[in-house]
């Protein structure tokens, strides 16, 4: 399969990697630079690029906030028969594109960002496929991942987004919470050094990319539920009661059993 793929950064790379042996993959990025690490591809400097080289599918790697403008740029160089294909974190309205594009699509979420996913062994880490998506394009995909031994899960656009307020704003924002709260004169515990080590690398992701997640629609139910259980053990703590305190930890080790 001929296939275009847009912004060489993290995922993009690391898919650019497993896709361009088995496909004719030609790749492009607003820095050059990087489509340069990328052996074995034909590297894109102009859109014009595009209509020459007549993709079968078309892979947009890019930011959330530019994965719409750079569809839209890039359209107009396309077959109808194109393959539009994404990996953006939260879909936002991204399902409105595609319903007035009028394109094929699959639309991807590899949970294994290279922060914290060893990308030499992807067994047991998660993606989803929309399900909405195209069925060629869904096939592709499983075919990749299930090489891989990732375990693939399918969602609508509207589960994906309000799965991804509990899955990654939960996690994200208490790794926030906990980082506006840290002290360069405290004096770390193992405890507190590995919570550090997550924050640490939650926040050496793109600031863009920490915004999408947060900004997902959905998000603000899980920050609803996050002061709600702060606030009930700021009053077992304030009131010292033990017996409620104990009930209050069962519930959290049956919670991450």
């Amino acid at each position: 399969m001929r296939i275009c793929l847009f912004g060489v950064g993290k995922m993009g790379s690391w898919l650019a990697m497993q896709l361009k042996d088995g496909h004719q993959l030609a790749v492009m990025d607003i820095d050059p630079g990087k489509c340069q690490a990328i052996s074995g591809c034909e590297v894109m400097t102009d859109q014009n690029q595009i209509d020459a080289f007549n993709p079968q599918a078309l892979i947009n790697c890019v930011s959330l906030q530019h994965t719409i403008p750079v569809y839209r740029s890039v359209v107009p160089h396309l077959g109808r028969e194109c393959l539009l294909c994404d990996v953006a974190s939260i879909k936002g309205d991204l399902p409105e594109f595609y319903r007035q594009s009028g394109f094929r699509f699959v639309s991807l979420h590899p949970m294994f960002g290279p922060t914290f996913a060893n990308i030499r062994d992807l067994q047991n880490e998660n993606t989803v496929i929309i399900s909405e998506s195209d069925p060629e394009g869904k096939e592709l995909f499983r075919e990749l991942f299930k090489k891989l031994g990732v375990n693939i899960f399918e969602y609508s656009f509207d589960e994906h987004d309000r799965m991804m307020a509990y899955s990654l704003t939960l996690p994200f924002v208490s790794s926030m919470v906990f980082s506006s709260c840290v002290s360069t004169s405290a004096v770390p515990g193992t405890t507190f050094r590995k919570h550090l080590d997550v924050a640490r690398g939650l926040l050496a992701e793109d600031d863009f990319l920490l915004a999408e997640i947060i900004f997902n629609t959905h998000s603000l139910a899980q920050l609803e539920k996050i002061t709600g259980r702060l606030n009930f053990l700021w009053h077992i703590i304030r009131n010292r009661d033990t017996d409620e305190a104990r009930r209050f930890f069962d519930v959290l080790r049956k919670n991450i059993k």
